[in-house]
C-alpha cells in the first residue's frame, strides 16, 4: 500500500499551482465577459447615434433647404395647398414628394432648389406681390368671388375652369394637365398657389383686387 510523504512540499506545491491555475482561468472568463458587454454597449450606442443622427437630419434638412432659398416653410405649405404650420414634418413631406412626382422631379421629400423653382419659391420670389398677406386668405377670397369656391365650375363662354377659373394654358404653366376642372380641388389650390406665387394676384385682374 503506497504511503504519503509528509515531508514532502510536492503535494502542497501541486494544489498551489492548481489554485493559481482556476483563478487565472476565472480572472480570464471574467474579461472575456465584460469585453463582450462593452462591445454589445458600444454597438448599440452607435446604433442609437446614427439613427439620432437621420432623424435630426430628415426632420431639419427640408426646412433649411426652403430658408437657404430665401422662403419659409409657411409660404412653402401654402403652395402645395396643404395647412400651414410653419413645421417641415410628416405632412409636408409627403406633399414635396406627391408634387416632386407630378411634376417629375427627383422623389426625396425635401424642398431643394429644383422643387422649390417648380413651387415659384425663389430667393428673387420672396419680394412677390401680396407677399405681406396670407396666401391662403386671399386664394380662398379668389375662388370664392371666381367661381363661388365650386371646383368643377366652368365659365359660360367655356374658357375658364376649376374653383380658380384657369385657362387652359395657365393651368399648363403651373404644372397641370388636362382639364382643370376634372382635377382634384387639392390639385387646384395647390397650382393657384403656384400661380400666386409667381404673379400675385394678377392672373386674377378682378377677383385679384377684391381679395
Amino acid at each position: 500500500m503506497p504511503t504519503t510523504d509528509l515531508a514532502s512540499h510536492a503535494p502542497w506545491l501541486e494544489s498551489q499551482r492548481r489554485s493559481r491555475s482556476r483563478r487565472f482561468d476565472a480572472a480570464r472568463r471574467l474579461r472575456r465577459l465584460r469585453g463582450r458587454r462593452s462591445a454589445v454597449v458600444v454597438v448599440l450606442a452607435s446604433l442609437s447615434l446614427a439613427a439620432g443622427g437621420a432623424v435630426a437630419a430628415d426632420r431639419t434638412g427640408g426646412a433649411s433647404s426652403v430658408r437657404s432659398a430665401g422662403s419659409t416653410v409657411v409660404e412653402l405649405q401654402t403652395a402645395l395647398g396643404i395647412p400651414a404650420d410653419g413645421v417641415y414634418g410628416p405632412q409636408t413631406r409627403r406633399a414635396v414628394r406627391r408634387f416632386q412626382r407630378a411634376n417629375g422631379l427627383a422623389v426625396d421629400g425635401i424642398a431643394g432648389p429644383q422643387t422649390l423653382a417648380a413651387l415659384g419659391l425663389t430667393a428673387r420670389g420672396s419680394s412677390a406681390p401680396a407677399r405681406s398677406r396670407d396666401a391662403s386668405t386671399v386664394l380662398a377670397r379668389i375662388a370664392q368671388c371666381e367661381s363661388g369656391g365650386d371646383p368643377t365650375a366652368v365659365s359660360a363662354d367655356g374658357r375658364y375652369y376649376g374653383k380658380y377659373q384657369f385657362r387652359r394654358s395657365t393651368w399648363r404653366a403651373v404644372g397641370g394637365r388636362g382639364n382643370p376642372a376634372a382635377a382634384p380641388e387639392a390639385e387646384q389650390d395647390q397650382r393657384a398657389a403656384i400661380l400666386y406665387r409667381r404673379e400675385g394676384t394678377s392672373p386674377w385682374p378682378v377677383c385679384g383686387r377684391r381679395a
